[in-house]
């Protein structure tokens, strides 16, 4: 039998929460091995934020270079090399986690093992080396940041199809001439339209009545009518029971709505219906650890699992599956366990952007939760054809809108659907939600964004009751405007997305 390894402290995983977790062990001179069985950099790094956003960006190009008649310019035919496309997706990936690797293997009491991790007791970890052999490590500190993958569902003929997810979808080398996409969430929306710019046509198949169910409906139809004006065709509530291939490679899926029977035929198939935890080669219940009927690792509010010594942080602890998210977990472990603090991620405010063109940011409270909450509500609202800057670069699609407090004229939430929408919604966080009424949002003098201001209309229910003002949260989630520090916008979700 090997003799145990001891160390000060390990990590599962490369990711946003783990990265950072090793250089502040490594601080505050505690012994760390970081196991990584992929690349380094996690989800975010390798097939989610960074290679995503290089190829909305690719698509966005090809979108302006369309239009480039609007603005006066003459081209000739738009192509797109969808090889050249996933090497700048691929270069910019490598140099990503090249980066990340330098960064942990510079630092003195971190070593970096490549190898599959699973539990074989409690704060005891066996690592399979990708180079052959294994180590036993055991630690007073286990930290778990190993993330999670694309859901493959129970769908009748699945298995017998090539279909793809949000990795493989990035290393195609050519456009699709169809790309039936199963799912209409972030990862489903972002592709679908990315792949209609590169010139493939798309057909989005989406369980619920409307998009993004979670939004309120003025903010999903807008998101609906930017994709059905691009030519992404919408399926809504569409129920896929069954797919499969023809002899000549075509997949048809067939899905029913309302006691019906349809079909959807195209050459690709990107299924894009959720995120399954990567714990079924960890072996947690060999250290104690509870996970929920998914598989997620249950934690509490400090991110403590049930064996003592053994936190989760990032998607992996099924919260909001966002990069910001995972680094605000890092943020709390490193408070309460290194810096003697009492962080808690209850009642964190988690702001997200979905990264279509234009994006859609959110921040706070939804109309639709004010009003179940029980505020007195009025909403200030803003197409972006009243916005000098949208006009002006003939981006002009969507609208602003903020919820807000009638008796303390408090912003309760924002939702931004234009050019730049997660950045917007990134300074409403900072300087707008609480402490901060809409009248002082209204007065300061900003650098020129040439905005109209939005004007106010009343709540539907012409409540004048004055009501003490609570944090306001995003459904099912958790919601302290203070536990999470706003970050770039471009951190979203789909960790895909």
């Amino acid at each position: 039998m090997t003799e145990p390894e001891q160390l000060d402290a390990i990590i599962i995983g490369t990711g946003q929460a783990g990265k950072p977790l090793a250089g502040a062990l490594d601080d505050h001179g505690l012994k760390t091995a970081i196991i990584e069985r992929g690349r380094v950099g996690g989800t975010c790094v390798i097939e989610g934020c960074t290679p995503t956003k290089t190829m909305v960006a690719s698509a966005r190009v090809a979108h302006l270079a369309g239009r480039a008649a609007e603005y006066g310019v003459s081209t000739g035919p738009v192509s797109v090399d969808m090889e050249v496309v996933r090497k700048r997706k691929r270069d910019i990936v490598d140099s990503w986690s090249a980066g990340s690797t330098r960064g942990m293997t510079r630092r003195e009491l971190v070593e970096l093992i490549m190898g599959e991790a699973r539990f074989s007791g409690p704060r005891q970890v066996t690592v399979e080396l990708q180079a052959g052999g294994h180590r036993v490590l055991e630690a007073e500190r286990i930290f778990i940041n190993a993330g999670a993958r694309a859901l493959v569902p129970p769908i009748q003929g699945l298995q017998d199809v090539p279909f793809l997810d949000n990795a493989s979808v990035m290393e195609l080398v050519e456009v699709p001439e169809h790309l039936l996409v199963l799912g209409g969430g972030f990862i489903g929306l972002e592709f679908g339209q990315m792949f209609r710019r590169f010139g493939a046509r798309v057909t989005v198949l989406e369980l619920t009545p409307r998009l993004l169910p979670r939004e309120d409906s003025d903010v999903s139809e807008g998101v609906a009518e930017i994709l059905t004006g691009e030519g992404v065709r919408l399926e809504l509530g569409a129920r896929v029971e069954s797919v499969s291939r023809d002899f000549d490679g075509a997949i048809t899926a067939r899905f029913a709505r309302d006691g019906e029977g349809f079909e959807a035929t195209g050459s690709h198939l990107l299924v894009a219906i959720g995120r399954t935890p990567n714990t079924d080669t960890l072996d947690p219940q060999a250290a104690g650890i509870e996970v929920d009927e998914h598989g997620f690792i249950v934690v509490n509010d400090r991110l403590e699992t049930s064996a003592p010594g053994i936190w989760a942080l990032g998607d992996i602890n099924r919260g909001p599956p966002f990069t910001h998210t995972a680094y605000d977990d890092y943020r709390i472990v490193r408070a309460n366990e290194l810096e003697g603090g009492q962080a808690s991620r209850a009642d964190r405010m988690v702001p997200y952007t979905l990264f279509t063109d234009p994006q859609l940011g959110r921040v706070g409270l939804t109309e639709a939760e004010a009003r179940e909450q029980g505020y007195d509500v009025r909403v200030a609202s803003l197409p972006m054809s009243r916005v000098a800057r949208a006009i002006e670069t003939a981006e002009t699609r969507g609208f602003m809108k903020a919820v807000v407090d009638a008796a303390t004229h408090q912003i309760l939430g924002a939702a931004v659907l234009g050019i730049e929408g997660g950045e917007v919604a990134t300074v409403l966080q900072r300087g707008v939600l609480p402490p901060y009424p809409i009248r002082v949002a209204q007065q300061p003098l900003h650098a020129p964004g040439r905005v109209t201001r939005p004007r106010l209309r009343p709540s539907a229910s012409g409540s004048d009751t004055p009501r003490k003002l609570r944090n306001p949260r995003p459904r099912g989630g958790p919601t302290r405007a203070t536990a999470l520090p706003p970050g770039p916008a471009n951190s979203r979700r789909p960790r895909i997305g």
